[in-house]
């Protein structure tokens, strides 16, 4: 982007976009007079609530409280009104201009410039390619007829096209498309740039946004020094809640709430885009760029569900001609007699599992390399261009450059300090503050939340081990009861059933891991928030992750895996392991797979609709306001009770993204990892996530608190867990793929063992024998009168006719290096494509950077520009001021014709192209000789850089 007044603006192409600012309350025809103040006047930035306690002694102390925190509040420049509704007392605090622009340069605020700073020109790079197109159309004769009935075709499709892409893009006319805005950081020194008088420079965002930095930072009266800050007040029930306001209700008309509630959190608009912009307008960054990433991690699983469900039809089609298939279903091979699958089991017909079988070639197909592949590319993808995206929205919403001010101790950790003497003095606050005994509390903390975190992953082994005996007995009643079944319906049954009870045991575990993490955080005694969010992350996340994936790695690569042969099975506490059927355990790990992945999504979707609703009627009841859950108030009601209806909503909370992320964290999860027993994972996760953002957009307008606005370079610790989880796709996809299915056997056989290169007889060179007389238990379960002399059973071993019989055969040995080769091979190969996708894709395209650096060099500009006029003024006056004799006054004139030669070469560095760190040292730093802001600074910067 370029500015019209500077050269180099030829063949631009002006930019008519408006500057506008975001839609606010007082911006509406109609006031509503219950965001303001009784004046009518001053808005209502936000509100502290707080009831009355029954108990005399307990609120004398709180009242005092109060009283000392709303006074420093009040001389920190801050006005209140006090309300009474329903013995509940409101305290609505508004933030007059001069309150506001102290604390934006305390806290280094961004803030857009003046509006007529913004007529810009928008500068076309030359396309050679394009060029010279166009040159040979104009030399080439008849080129020209050609090229017009072209662009009349492409034309007519590129119509078609945008109408149907304007119905997937965000409707313009109910989201204007906002302007981008040049931004400074704020100084009262140069308000010359900024239009500080305009309604919506201090947007309510930034409004609620320096009063919570003011409340967290005002004393009360208490025995520990370090009593500060509403949450720690909050935390004391000395006050109820603190919180800004929604600009009306979702029925509102003219309200954003009701906006973003009718375009945006409807399930109707499922198939738009997100407005973005005015979401991070209205909730702030943090909250906008998780529903920014959940979109576009939304948008990716379309291609991945597409190649999905390919695969999976190819493997629908292509199974009618699958050799093994028909060898277990046909008539002639009823005579396979089956080893029993438990001690107390039958024999069994091979026959039996045909239905099974033939779901097991849905999963274990040729395409099921082809898609573990895609998706481990897909998974690199995503990310790489996520960083690209990310970087597209930090420039759009300012984020390069936000301010990080230091970080206060937390109240509770405080609080628990209370009976220790301050002894050490933080370097950032300069305030002396209790270290944490590290032998009597840190350590013996530490190492009891460790012990208790290796307790409660035991829990989850425990819980795994309940859910393989329930498994067994469930699989020998049906085989063995009054009706037995099938051994194809008895597996799928079983495995099914014992995939709905872990899913049940996994709910359970996950309410008692997350109070248990809470809990252990607490003792571990982290000073700050952000400490205690890490800690607590890495606690949940990784309790969650054996939670859930604990059964699923068990079925892909240890059951069936050590079971030994008939005869001699490898027992654990004198009982037999489990086994899989003769296609192997992919089927079953696919059926535990969606059970859980699907019913977890199914009743966490519940769980979202109903749970508010429910906790908001609870709230409601214990102050007898059930009537504000009416939508459509009545008229007498509805001006002057917004900030009484906003006090029954729920908080949101500091935490309240964290469930949202592990939720999408642990689905990818699902997605990636086991993608090759599951190939429509990505389909069921597009359609559940296709409904978590409606939902998540409808909660947040719905059921919660306004969030204080908060500002996010990205999305934090998260992105580097969606890394190790790509990672860790690629081992175990490879694993999957080369020793639970049977893809590498049938390679084998293909060009090994079969000279024809098909898989006639694949069936039998699977499958081993085993002598029934050999093993006094299946003698017994054949019976006396029996005419079973021999069973099958799926391994390479040798023939009971051989020397060495039942040991492992030479094949086996083949097979294993084959999949040790193929897993290196695929790993390998993976890696490399994952690296050739880093690096063709930059984290940033290279017409945002040129942007950027267009940009600085225009803000650049445009500051000095009015630097230099405002320098000028400043010294014409200053000499005009001053009595002087003639001669001074003829030199002085000439002075003033010629320029300081100190401000020409700080205009010449200025037109250079600087970093955003020595445009700020020329806007705060300050020159006593010439008068310019930041002379001596930059020229000591540009030193140093010349040098």
């Amino acid at each position: 982007m370029t500015d019209p007044d500077l050269p180099g603006n030829e063949g631009g192409v002006h930019d008519d976009r408006k500057c506008s600012c975001p839609k606010e309350f007082y911006q509406r025809d109609k006031i509503n007079a219950s965001l303001f103040f009784k004046d009518c006047i001053r808005s209502i930035d936000f509100v502290l609530a707080y009831r009355i306690s029954a108990h005399e002694p307990t609120e004398m102390e709180n009242s005092n409280k109060r009283s000392v925190f709303e006074a420093n509040l009040i001389s920190q420049g801050l006005e209140i009104e006090t309300s009474q509704k329903d013995q509940i007392w409101f305290v609505k605090i508004h933030a007059p201009l001069e309150v506001l622009r102290r604390y934006a340069e305390i806290l280094k605020l961004r803030m857009p410039m003046k509006e007529s700073y913004c007529n810009l020109l928008i500068f076309e790079r030359s396309n050679r390619l394009r060029n010279a197109a166009q040159y040979l159309t104009n030399k080439i004769p008849g080129m020209s007829v050609v090229n017009r009935s072209t662009k009349s075709v492409f034309f007519s499709l590129k119509t078609v096209f945008q109408f149907f892409l304007r119905n997937i893009y965000v409707d313009e006319n109910i989201f204007p498309k906002r302007a981008h805005r040049f931004t400074a950081i704020y100084s009262r020194d140069k308000e010359y740039l900024f239009d500080i008088r305009q309604d919506c420079f201090f947007t309510t965002a930034v409004r609620s946004r320096i009063v919570e930095f003011i409340l967290d930072r005002q004393r009360f009266p208490d025995k520990n020094q370090h009593a500060f800050g509403i949450e720690r007040l909050i935390a004391d029930s000395v006050y109820s809640a603190a919180y800004p306001l929604h600009d009306g209700e979702i029925t509102e008309t003219g309200t954003m709430r009701a906006l973003l509630y009718k375009h945006w959190a409807s399930l109707y608009k499922w198939y738009r885009y997100q407005p973005f912009d005015d979401i991070k307008e209205y909730f702030g960054v943090k909250i906008g760029l998780y529903f920014a990433w959940l979109g576009y991690y939304t948008y990716m699983l379309l291609l991945a569900s597409i190649v999905g469900v390919i695969c999976f039809l190819y493997s629908w089609f292509s199974l009618k001609n699958y050799v093994p298939v028909k060898d277990i279903c046909q008539s002639d091979n009823t005579n396979i007699t089956m080893c029993p699958l438990c001690d107390w089991c039958n024999f069994w017909d091979l026959k039996e599992t045909c239905n099974y079988a033939k779901v097991t070639y849905l999963i274990d197909n040729p395409s099921t390399v082809f898609f573990a592949v895609f998706m481990s590319f897909w998974a690199t993808l995503f990310l790489e261009l996520w960083k690209r995206y990310s970087a597209e929205i930090t420039h759009r919403w300012d984020l390069t450059g936000f301010d990080v001010h230091e970080e206060h101790p937390r109240p509770q950790y405080l609080a628990r300090l209370e009976h220790i003497p301050p002894t050490r003095v933080d370097y950032v606050t300069n305030i002396k503050e209790p270290t944490v005994p590290f032998w009597r509390m840190k350590l013996p903390a530490t190492v009891f939340s460790f012990s208790v975190v290796l307790l409660l992953i035991a829990l989850a082994f425990v819980a795994l081990l309940a859910v393989v005996v329930y498994r067994m007995s469930m699989l020998a009643a049906l085989k063995v009861g009054a009706s037995p079944l099938t051994t194809s319906s008895a597996i799928v049954l079983a495995t099914a059933s014992a995939a709905f009870v872990n899913l049940c045991l996994l709910y359970i575990l996950n309410f008692v891991y997350n109070k248990l993490a809470e809990y252990l955080t607490e003792l571990e005694m982290w000073r700050t928030q952000t400490q205690f969010d890490d800690s607590l992350t890495l606690k949940i996340y990784l309790l969650q992750f054996v939670n859930y994936y604990a059964s699923i790695f068990y079925i892909a690569f240890f059951k069936g895996k050590f079971v030994g042969h008939p005869g001699q099975y490898n027992k654990i506490f004198d009982y037999r392991q489990e086994e899989c059927s003769s296609g192997g355990c992919l089927t079953e790990l696919c059926i535990q797979l969606a059970i859980i992945m699907v019913g977890k999504q199914a009743f966490n979707t519940i769980l979202e609709v109903y749970l508010p609703m429910f906790w908001r009627r609870v709230l409601a009841i214990q102050v007898g306001l059930s009537r504000l859950f009416n939508n459509t108030p009545s008229p007498d009601k509805t001006k002057d009770e917004r900030w009484m209806r906003d006090f029954k909503l729920l908080d949101w909370g500091a935490r309240g993204l964290f469930p949202e992320y592990l939720e999408m964290v642990l689905q990818y999860g699902f997605v990636t990892i086991f993608v090759a027993a599951f190939p429509l994972a990505p389909f069921f996760a597009l359609l559940n996530n296709i409904l978590e953002m409606r939902l998540d957009a409808k909660k947040l307008l719905t059921h919660h608190k306004r969030p204080v606005s908060q500002r996010v370079r990205d999305i934090g610790v998260w992105y580097r867990i969606l890394d190790c989880i790509g990672k860790l796709s690629v081992i175990t996809n490879g694993f999957i793929i080369a020793f639970t299915s049977d893809m590498i056997p049938r390679l084998v056989y293909r060009h090994y063992v079969n000279k024809n290169g098909t898989l006639d007889g694949y069936l039998n060179f699977t499958l081993s024998e085993f002598r029934v007389a050999d093993s006094p238990t299946l003698n017994s379960l054949a019976g006396d009168l029996s005419n079973i002399t021999s069973c099958k059973y799926t391994d390479f071993r040798l023939p009971p006719s051989s020397p060495e019989k039942y040991t492992l055969s030479s094949m086996f040995y083949i097979i294993l290096a084959c999949r040790l080769g193929f897993v290196v091979v695929f790993e390998n190969f993976v890696a490399l494509v994952m690296i050739l996708v880093r690096w063709c894709i930059p984290d940033m395209s290279v017409e945002l950077r040129d942007q950027i650096r267009r940009e600085v060099y225009v803000t650049n500009e445009i500051i000095i520009d009015q630097e230099a006029h405002r320098a000028r003024s400043e010294r014409a006056k200053r000499t005009s001021s001053v009595l002087q004799t003639p001669v001074d006054q003829d030199m002085d004139a000439a002075l003033i014709q010629e320029p300081n030669t100190k401000f020409i070469n700080l205009e010449k560095l200025l037109t250079e192209n600087l970093t955003q760190i020595e445009m700020d040292v020329i806007i705060h730093g300050e020159n006593p000789i010439t008068g310019i802001s930041g002379a001596d600074c930059l020229e000591e910067v540009h030193k140093n850089l010349s040098d």
